[in-house]
């Protein structure tokens, strides 16, 4: 355990960057808390789903998001649906929804709050709207192609039907969604450091994320 980088830290990229992996490997190396913050949308996407809504309805997606709690992320029945390919569809329909965004920002500052020795954050705009003033911040990229190649391996086990080229579309619809919201969009803060893992592998962009951390 090497508590050496102050907290929280603030790690944000696109889908299947890698940032995922990374922080939660980074927050292992330091003994810090880790949270997922995609994860937060997706619940929300799948207990809208779970009560019988459309999760484009609003109203429902607030409804959820206000109803999620802490403990809720561990359980078996929405474990078993948050990684689903159509789960991350809806979740970035709902997550371009500010009284969603706004109910699970408090959720996220609440978490950095209360959370000893330290924590990593990761998502869309932990670096720039919930943890603005971390003292140290990663955006993490890669190529879209390379992105969809890593989505497409990890879905395909559940249904081999799947076409890479699908999944190619899904992500850089996601990407344009994200960017494009009116709230809270997809981006680099100023003083967030640039990983783009196209190239490595994940133990040479963990590696690489620690060289970034101590020279911040």
């Amino acid at each position: 355990m090497s508590r050496d980088i102050s907290s929280p830290i603030a790690i944000d990229g696109p889908a299947a960057s890698g940032k995922g992996t990374i922080a939660r490997r980074l927050a292992t190396h330091f003994g810090y808390a880790y949270l997922d913050t995609g994860a937060l949308y997706r619940a929300v996407a799948v207990l809208a789903r779970q009560a019988g809504c459309d999760v484009a309805d609003e109203a429902a997606a607030i409804a959820a998001a206000t109803r999620l709690a802490p403990d809720q992320l561990d359980k078996a029945d929405l474990q078993a649906e948050l990684r689903s390919a159509q789960t991350g569809k809806d979740a970035s329909i709902v997550a371009a929804m500010p009284a969603v965004r706004a109910a699970i920002l408090q959720f996220q500052r609440d978490f950095a709050a209360r959370s000893r020795p330290g924590c990593i954050l990761d998502g869309r705009d932990i670096g720039t709207i919930v943890c603005p003033d971390a003292p140290h911040k990663l955006f993490i990229t890669a190529r879209a192609e390379i992105r969809a190649e890593r989505r497409w391996k990890e879905l395909v086990q559940n249904d081999p039907s799947l076409a890479l080229a699908e999944v190619l579309d899904d992500i850089e619809q996601r990407d344009a969604r994200d960017q494009n919201r009116a709230v809270a969009p997809l981006r680099q803060a100023a003083d967030a450091l640039l990983l783009d893992t196209s190239n490595l592998s994940i133990e040479e962009a963990v590696t690489a994320a620690l060289d970034l951390l101590r020279q911040d």
